[in-house]
């Protein structure tokens, strides 16, 4: 499957796809995971982009991810699989494609952080040579049902 950049027009689909692949947190998270004002502020932030899937079947996206580069380091959050589509190797696709995107942009490391509740996430990321990097408080905590912080992951490009 082929990857674009997403548009404008995309916003209303990245809030679906995300929203989606994100009801998983649904048991430490309280509420949606994003919001069109969300999506076009991540859109509109110097060296920001989002990476996207386009179903096959229909005018929906299969997948999403959102990354960012800050001078020699790129930074990506918000991989987002539609559920209908999880299992065929669309993070694969998407974490190459981030990865191709920032190394084109000179970076030289790629940071990601997954939240310590969703213990699957650190193993699937170390598939991909990412390794622990560290730790950081959970950002909106308002929005949590249990306490919760953030592992870092990282990776040479």
């Amino acid at each position: 499957m082929n990857t674009r950049y997403a548009t404008q027009a995309d916003i209303p689909e990245l809030v679906r796809v995300i929203n989606l692949a994100y009801r998983v947190e649904d048991f430490f998270i309280d509420g949606n995971r994003t919001n069109a004002e969300d999506v076009k502020q991540r859109m509109e932030s110097p060296g920001a982009c989002f990476i996207v899937i386009d179903s096959p079947s229909d005018e929906t996206l299969a997948a999403a991810v959102w990354v960012e580069v800050h001078g020699w380091r790129g930074h990506f959050a918000v991989l987002s699989v539609d559920p209908a589509f999880q299992g065929k190797g669309l993070a694969r696709v998407l974490i190459t494609a981030v990865e191709d995107h920032c190394r084109m942009a000179g970076c030289d490391a790629l940071d990601l952080e997954v939240v310590d509740l969703r213990v699957e996430l650190p193993p699937f990321y170390a598939k991909f040579g990412f390794k622990p990097s560290g730790t950081a408080q959970f950002t909106d905590t308002g929005k949590l049902r249990r306490q919760a912080h953030l592992k870092l992951m990282t990776k040479a490009l």
